[in-house]
């Protein structure tokens, strides 16, 4: 099991890679975890339990986490 208490790069692209898997994104060859980094670990964080608490998502739930998911990309 991974331990998300550390802020690591590692972390942040093990949970982009769960939030891709669990939400079947469609364009999650665009959405490289590799664009993410540790200095937006608490938010990646957030999205991360959200996804990681519900089984399913409305077509309107996946576009708003893609959408905050592109926010946090890169910055």
């Amino acid at each position: 099991m991974v331990n998300l208490e550390e802020p690591t790069q590692q972390n942040v692209e093990f949970m982009i890679e769960t939030i891709k898997t669990k939400l079947r994104m469609a364009t999650a060859a665009a959405m490289q975890a590799s664009h993410f980094n540790v200095d937006q670990y608490e938010d990646i964080r957030d999205l991360y339990e959200v996804v990681a608490a519900k089984d399913k998502f409305s077509i309107s739930e996946v576009e708003a986490l893609v959408s905050e998911l592109g926010k946090l990309r890169g910055k």
